[in-house]
This record gives C-alpha cells, sequence and structure tokens, in this order.
C-alpha cells in the first residue's frame, strides 16, 4: 500500500475480528504505528472512517494517542484477572475516558454513481478516532460471549490475540496463513529431520 509515496516495510493486518484487537495487532512483529503516514492508513484500513476520508490533518501527536490507547486495551484483555491491580485500574480509566468523548458523524451523501454512500460530515479528530476504538473495546470486555472467544495465538512468539468466531472456537492462531503456516512448515521439518541424516 502506498502513502505519501512511500511503501511501508510490513503489511497491516486486519484479521483479528474487533477493531481493538486489530490495533493491538499493530505492535508485532515490529511497531507499526510510527508516524501519521502508517497510522492513517491503519485508520482507513480498519474501517473507522470511510475509504477516501482526508485525514492529511492529522499531526504527530496522533501516533502516541493510538499507542497509549492500545496499550491499555492490551492491559485489559490480555490481564482480566488483574483486576484489582494498578494498571489494570489505570486501562479501564484511560479507555472508557477515550470512549465518551464524540465520534465522528457519518453522514449519507450521492457518490458519483448516483447511490448513497457514507461519509464524515467533517474532518475528524484524534479524539473521535480514539472514541471509536475505545467503544469497540468496551463493548468487546462487556460482553461475556464476545469476551470468552478472545484467543491468544498459539504460534511460536506471537503475542497477537484475536476473536474465535470459528465453527466450534477450535481456531488456534491469528494467521492460518501466516503462524498457521509456520507450524505447519515446522511440523513437517521435525518428522522428515530423522530421514535426512
Amino acid at each position: 500500500m502506498a502513502l505519501g509515496g512511500a511503501t511501508p516495510p510490513y503489511e497491516l493486518r486486519f484479521d483479528a475480528g474487533r477493531v481493538c484487537l486489530d490495533l493491538l495487532a499493530t505492535t508485532h512483529p515490529v511497531e507499526r504505528l510510527d508516524g501519521t503516514g502508517p497510522l492513517c492508513a491503519w485508520i482507513t484500513g480498519v474501517g473507522i472512517v470511510p475509504a477516501g476520508t482526508a485525514l492529511d490533518h492529522a499531526d504527530a501527536s496522533w501516533p502516541a494517542g493510538f499507542r497509549e490507547l492500545r496499550g491499555s486495551i492490551g492491559t485489559l484483555v490480555r490481564e482480566p484477572q488483574a483486576g484489582g491491580t494498578v494498571s489494570y485500574g489505570r486501562a479501564l480509566r484511560r479507555v472508557n475516558e477515550a470512549a465518551g468523548a464524540a465520534v465522528p458523524v457519518v453522514v449519507a451523501v450521492q457518490g458519483t454513481g448516483g447511490g448513497l454512500v457514507r461519509e464524515l460530515a467533517a474532518p475528524p479528530g484524534c479524539a473521535a478516532l480514539l472514541a471509536v476504538v475505545a467503544r469497540d473495546a468496551v463493548e468487546l470486555l462487556t460482553d461475556p460471549a464476545a469476551r470468552a472467544a478472545v484467543r491468544e495465538c498459539e504460534g511460536d512468539d506471537c503475542p497477537l490475540v484475536y476473536l474465535d468466531t470459528s465453527r466450534g472456537r477450535r481456531r488456534r492462531w491469528c494467521s492460518s496463513e501466516v503462524c498457521g503456516n509456520r507450524e505447519r512448515v515446522a511440523r513437517h521439518r521435525r518428522r522428515t529431520a530423522p530421514a535426512r541424516t
């Protein structure tokens, strides 16, 4: 994906099943929200704003705000049993504070083909975009069925979490194509290694 003429050295992922979990995926394998360009690509890619929304008013404070919210959501998602700790309480306050901001107003406008398309009524501010992600986290964390479907990837050295909506709730990896494929290759190598000697 080209953004501002540069091609990022990584692919953004949008396969965790929830916006807030997709935000958590922006830390692995490297920091992906290291500037306004990658952050704006993530905001558009995850669908917080309609495609084509101009975000050129984003400034250097935006990535820091999203990384801070990401840390708070990560604490709440990965440490649900730590409800009485200071760090958990701080994370919960931060998510609730962010969720309280007004979200971007979406309106219907006539598109080039004559049909209606979504558009934002005004350029969104950082707080409004953070509110969308924080509200998604609140919904996830307060829905017992959804919360029970949150899984951590079983891939080696993969810290990603995802919402397991698979039949039978038997999904093991954040991505069958990435971590699942690595596991299958490793398993094959282990089986065939003695035959090579």
